[in-house]
């Protein structure tokens, strides 16, 4: 994994949104793993552990309290960033979070946040 800083998970059902945040990131030098529901994520995730996922709550089929559960009982070393339109009081507790709309230098400083170089 040389040169790989870290391998992200993006969960948006957004493909505009998981898009810009993988280009994002990809620039960052991360591999990203971008799907647009839970189930895919759980897919992802069992295939190759993620360094960090970052999760929007409002998904499709299962939601993404319910992932999160998920993803924290199946990989606990993941560092989970929650991404939302929703008050961010309303959030659940994770490593970081990232309110939506949200800028470029806020996610790479949540990316700095939850994996350091």
């Amino acid at each position: 994994m040389a040169g790989v800083r870290a391998k992200v998970l993006v969960v948006d059902d957004s493909e505009e949104l998981g898009d810009l945040m993988s280009n994002y990131l990809v620039k960052a030098g991360c591999t990203v793993t971008a799907v647009r529901n839970a189930e895919d994520a759980i897919a992802a995730y069992l295939q190759d552990t993620p360094d960090m996922a970052i999760v929007d709550l409002l998904l499709p089929g299962m939601n993404g309290w319910e992932f999160m559960s998920r993803l924290r009982e199946d990989r606990p070393g993941c560092a989970i960033v929650v991404t939302s339109v929703l008050e961010p009081s309303d959030f659940p507790a994770s490593e970081a979070t990232l309110p939506k709309p949200f800028t470029r230098a806020q996610l790479l400083q949540v990316l700095n946040d939850c994996v350091p170089e």
